[in-house]
């Protein structure tokens, strides 16, 4: 599978040039030394012009690249002495939840995460990434021992949103989200949100009431998918690029609109392009916001969590001019 997106083929292109000139000097021996010298140049030139101009639909599709780090693939390079727990003791192990205990920079943490598939067979197993309830509840269930037992809780956020199934609607999914949003509203530990690729609706919302909530530079974060919005708006999903464009769903907005709290910067290209410098980006932003909150107790730590998503969406009134009067 390809790994390069529409709007970066002008770049595999020119790649494909630059290999097969250094390939064919080489074979032929000639110096083309200052050919592809020119060349490596304007490649970088049109990366720049190409990756610092992004629109929203070109981000929601590096969001959702195939090859973009999952949270297993962060958990390693972040975090150590990582144990993984399963199961909601109520039904069954989801496994698009992944979660357990770790320690980061030596402090005990709950971690816990969406987790897309890596291939076909991974992502049947995981539901694409999409919880049934039985998720929700475990990762519940982490997050309430963790408050027990006074340990931060890390929550990854990658999913295009909750299970749609009749399954999943027959298990309760609804009560199972707005459960884990009461709870996490409650927890007198802190709690650092970080959204890693795509963040869709309740499935994302169910471990996003925290603290903090950081996003990856080129993740996206609403309330509907921009595929479900375009089904909704016009009947056809294929315009979900149009409904992105819209939505202002990218981390840019969102810091403006006060609904995070930091953009973490990726390697020039995404994520999977340097999964590790990604990752220790990740980890110095947890690392430095949970600082801060573990100065707080737990009630400070209650209150500001309310206080966060109380202002979100707050607007300010202004008194209406008064009309002009009207000459009979």
């Amino acid at each position: 599978m390809s790994n390069e997106l529409p709007f970066e083929k002008p770049l595999a292109e020119l790649r494909k040039k630059i290999d097969e000139l250094k390939h064919f000097g080489a074979e032929k021996q000639i110096d083309f030394t200052d050919e592809i010298s020119r060349l490596e140049q304007k490649y970088k030139e049109l990366e720049q012009e190409i990756y610092s101009n992004l629109t929203a639909a070109q981000i929601m599709h590096l969001a959702r690249h195939h090859a973009r780090p999952t949270t297993l693939d962060y958990i390693p390079h972040i975090f150590t002495d990582f144990i993984e727990l399963h199961g909601d003791r109520v039904f069954a192990d989801d496994l698009a939840i992944v979660g357990g205990l770790a320690k980061l920079n030596g402090v005990p943490v709950t971690l816990v995460g969406h987790q897309r598939g890596k291939d076909t067979k991974d992502n049947i197993q995981r539901f694409f990434g999409s919880p049934h309830p039985e998720g929700f509840r475990k990762a519940l269930r982490f997050m309430k021992q963790a408050n027990k037992f006074g340990r931060p809780i890390i929550t990854f956020i990658d999913t295009k949103g909750a299970y749609p199934g009749d399954t999943a609607e027959e298990r309760g999914q609804s009560e199972a989200i707005a459960r884990n949003l009461h709870e996490m509203a409650m927890f007198g530990v802190p709690i650092i949100c970080v959204v890693i690729g795509e963040g869709g609706s309740g499935g994302a919302l169910a471990l996003g009431v925290g603290n903090r909530v950081l996003m990856l530079e080129n993740s996206i974060y609403s309330v509907i998918s921009p595929n479900g919005a375009a089904s909704i708006l016009w009947k056809d999903a294929s315009k979900a690029d149009q409904a992105a464009e819209a939505m202002k769903i990218t981390a840019k907005h969102l810091l403006d609109f006060g609904v995070i709290e930091e953009i973490i910067p990726e390697p020039q290209g995404g994520a999977h392009r340097d999964v590790e410098k990604q990752a220790s980006a990740i980890r110095e932003a947890v690392w430095r916001q949970l600082q801060q909150l573990m100065l707080m107790s737990s009630a400070e730590l209650i209150e500001d969590r309310y206080a966060k998503f109380r202002k979100i969406g707050a607007f300010t009134t202004a008194a209406a001019e008064p009309e002009a009067a009207i000459d009979n």
